[in-house]
């Protein structure tokens, strides 16, 4: 419950600071929290194949 909190507080924060930044700006840093999302989702799926298929 409380990681929730936090979440929605954090959550709150950043929507407040995107509603005072420029769009170019706004734009460019969801591209870079999606690409890292991205990233991080692929080396995770390939380090579960390898985990799985090695026992």
């Amino acid at each position: 419950m409380l990681f929730l909190v936090a979440a929605l507080l954090l959550l709150g924060v950043m929507l407040g600071t995107v509603a005072h930044a420029p769009l170019t700006f706004s734009v460019a840093v969801g591209l870079v929290i999606a690409v890292w999302l991205g990233i991080f989702a692929l080396r995770e799926r390939h380090g579960r194949r390898r985990s799985t298929s090695a026992h």
